[in-house]
């Protein structure tokens, strides 16, 4: 693997993915959108127990922020991960925030 210039510019648009990361909700959000998994807002909000408004307004930042995608499906809207390697971080969370 090459190694990354770690420029100005790459620098801030990955601190600013990981401050749109940076809320349970959201973190939430893509624990849930693991593999090739896509998700509605509706079964978010659900299995996440938020109200759909949140759900929603959480969904928009990540998307905004580049961390998710999205394609409409009649009057459906599905949500993924752009990048399959953002779901690492939500495991990185996982074990190093373990107390054992």
């Amino acid at each position: 693997m090459g190694e990354i210039e770690l420029t100005p510019e790459l620098l801030e648009r990955a601190a600013d993915m990981l401050r749109a990361v940076a809320h349970p909700v959201r973190i939430g959000i893509i624990g849930l959108l693991e593999g090739e998994r896509a998700l509605t807002v509706t079964e978010i909000q659900k299995q996440l127990k938020v109200g759909q408004s949140s759900a929603s307004h959480h969904l928009r930042i990540l998307k905004d922020r580049g961390v998710l995608q999205s394609r409409r499906e009649g009057k459906n809207t599905f949500y993924s991960l752009r990048h399959e390697r953002l779901r690492d971080i939500v495991t990185c969370i996982n074990s190093c925030g373990r107390e054992d």
